[in-house]
């Protein structure tokens, strides 16, 4: 499963997430606390077309580029609960119930693309 953000500004501009990545992103917005509940529950599901406004999308990117990224620095990954590790990716997929949250992260690399997507758009759509 993956999910598109599409700039409300432009639609050639887009940022794409596969379901394993935005998770974990999806966890980073809750905490910052930007976007109602209903919103962030909203985009955790594909094609919904849900919208984050300019103000909060600007937001969301200050707040990766400033608080997260100095914290997450290149070769580490943040994990959907938001803990932060050095161990590379090695695509194991966790089944075990209390293991599954490590299936979802984001780089370093990741966070900043994202950043900037959320920085440069007019704010975005999830689909």
């Amino acid at each position: 499963m993956s999910f598109t953000l599409i700039d409300m500004g432009s639609e050639n501009f887009e940022f794409s997430a596969n379901v394993w990545n935005w998770k974990a992103a999806i966890e980073l917005i809750r905490s910052f606390d930007v976007v109602s509940e209903s919103t962030v529950r909203q985009m955790s599901y594909n094609a919904t077309g849900v919208k984050v406004d300019i103000k909060d999308a600007h937001e969301i990117g200050s707040r990766i580029r400033d608080e997260i990224l100095p914290k997450v620095p290149e070769g580490k990954r943040m994990y959907s609960d938001l803990s932060i590790t050095d161990a590379p990716d090695d695509m194991t997929l966790h089944r075990d119930s209390d293991e599954q949250w490590k299936n979802y992260s984001v780089s370093h690399e990741w966070l900043k693309e994202f950043s900037d997507f959320c920085l440069k758009s007019k704010g975005f759509q999830v689909f």
